[in-house]
């Protein structure tokens, strides 16, 4: 899958799936910009992946505000003068059901998890529009397409959002070289999850539910993330591409 000499954003970068959705693409060729609120996490991946002759760079911005957004692209188009790719990756998950949430707690959710979309695709689309070239990936979850019991409401509302906002930029833009896609896995295996787990009960119910009977891991994503960043998949605008062992063909 060709991703080489492609300019690519990865917000929540520093986390266990964007770091691992980083170091495939730059070791497949690509300049990745690593965006995410936790410097010291984010410097050091930066300096890891620099050590190792990758492409990478680190960028500390809060997703949710507009002038971080413009100074992230400033940055990023100083590097190489073009913004390729777009992988919205970031999110958190207030583990709360709707009758114990708080409507502050709620707003969060939506700020990170949709907000932070919605300022990723208006900040980059004028620059990939100069190029009449560029691809927006919006992480989602299969949580974006089907009520899931084990949930939070807030959460599935939030990835829901993101999911027709995928396909509403997907129409307008197209028009414009612009591609946008979103992936949906389910369960990924990260060390957050792991702790989760430690309850054999809450790890028998999500293994049950999974027709491969495995949790999604970080490569399932990234590889699939992979593929919409490059030019294989370049008749490919839309789609809600699902990472998650058979969760959602039920």
């Amino acid at each position: 899958m060709n991703v080489k000499g492609k300019t690519i954003l990865i917000t929540g970068a520093a986390g266990g799936l964007g770091s691992v959705m980083t170091e495939m693409l730059a070791k497949a060729g690509a300049t990745v910009i690593m965006l995410d609120l936790m410097e010291d996490k984010g410097k050091a991946w930066e300096a890891k992946f620099q050590s190792g002759a990758l492409d990478v760079y680190f960028r500390k911005i809060d997703l949710t505000c507009e002038d971080d957004w413009r100074t992230a692209v400033d940055f990023s188009l100083s590097k190489t003068g073009r913004i390729d790719v777009l992988v919205n990756n970031a999110g958190i998950n207030i583990r709360k059901p709707i009758e114990e949430m708080s409507i502050g707690e709620w707003n969060t959710m939506m700020s990170v998890n949709t907000g932070s979309v919605f300022l990723g695709c208006k900040y980059v689309i004028p620059q990939m529009r100069k190029q009449h070239d560029g691809v927006i990936i919006n992480i989602s979850s299969v949580c974006g397409l089907v009520g899931h019991k084990f949930t939070p409401e807030a959460y599935t509302a939030s990835k829901g959002a993101v999911t027709l906002l995928t396909k509403a930029v997907a129409s307008r833009y197209a028009k414009d070289g612009i591609r946008c896609n979103s992936v949906h896995p389910s369960t990924v295996d990260t060390p957050l999850v792991q702790a989760l787990f430690k309850d054999p009960a809450r790890k028998e119910e999500r293994l049950d539910e999974v027709p491969l009977g495995r949790l999604c891991s970080a490569a399932d994503v990234a590889n699939a993330v992979m593929f919409l960043a490059s030019e294989e998949s370049s008749f490919i605008n839309g789609l809600s591409m699902t990472v998650d062992g058979g969760v959602t063909c039920y």
